[in-house]
């Protein structure tokens, strides 16, 4: 049997979902350290994850808010480094499809085709790289399709419908939609017009349109499933439960487990 490529074990994962949406909760890598981060992403396998996100600490990450900025400072005050977290994915990556999250200069600093290289190699399945503009785009496309990798391109809800159309066109595995313009983090409910934001990047793509940012409870992934979304990723409130609780794997597995009966 021919092994799947990164590309295709996400869209089988999607498709696997069978009419709901898939769920993708989001890890920090090596947070608080990297045995403990494997074996959280293993519970979240266990209670019903479809994918995950794992993310790669870095020193400005622009994108998020203060519970994964805590967490990502914390990590690197630990020692970890990319090939940790690729280490991470590697220990993870037979379980369940794992998409990294890196910001863009700890990628370059490796050069697109070694990183694109060293990820497969670690059983990564495709790249989150929220501050890769699309001009800037076509080598990380063209490194990480050579290594059978998807480029997952992130949209907002204040992206011109003109720039959606080309995001779209260039996406892989999924096109990751903005709930609301902002960092990531916990917020009290969703954000009015999201159905409006998921309607217009399905338009604009042939791949699943994946929501996140702001979402933190069962009753709010239902509603983003409700309003069209293919998958629901949910981040800072896994984060903060790793932080906090005193057994995190446990705590992750029950907060995944009502994530995932939501959806369903």
């Amino acid at each position: 049997m021919t092994e799947l490529t990164g590309a295709a074990r996400i869209a089988a994962a999607f498709e696997a979902a069978e009419g709901r949406a898939a769920l993708m909760p989001y890890l920090m890598g090596c947070f608080p350290d990297a045995a403990t981060s494997v074996a959280v992403g293993l519970a979240c396998a266990n209670a019903g994850a479809d994918l995950l996100e794992l993310g790669v600490p870095y020193s400005d990450p622009l994108a998020d808010g203060p519970v994964i900025h805590a967490a990502a400072t914390a990590a690197l005050e630990s020692g970890a480094t990319l090939d940790s977290v690729l280490d991470v994915a590697r220990q993870l990556s037979d379980r369940i499809p794992v998409v990294l999250m890196c910001y863009a200069n700890l990628v370059h600093a490796r050069g697109w085709g070694a990183f694109a290289e060293a990820l497969r190699e670690a059983g990564g399945c495709g790249l989150i790289c929220p501050d890769l503009p699309l001009e800037e785009a076509p080598e990380a496309l063209e490194a990480l399709d050579a290594q059978g990798l998807a480029l997952v391109p992130l949209v907002a809800p204040t992206t011109p419908d003109e720039r959606l159309k080309a995001i779209g066109d260039r996406a892989r595995g999924f096109l990751y939609t903005v709930s609301v313009a902002g960092t990531t983090g916990e917020r009290a409910a969703t954000a009015d017009g999201v159905g409006d934001v998921i309607a217009r990047a399905k338009a604009s793509t042939s791949v699943p349109v994946a929501i996140g940012f702001g979402i933190s409870t069962p009753e709010q992934a239902a509603a983003m499933a409700d309003a069209g979304a293919d998958g629901v990723i949910v981040g800072s409130r896994l984060v903060r439960a790793v932080g906090e609780s005193v057994d995190p794997v446990a705590e992750v597995s029950e907060l995944v487990s009502q994530l995932a009966g939501a959806l369903r």
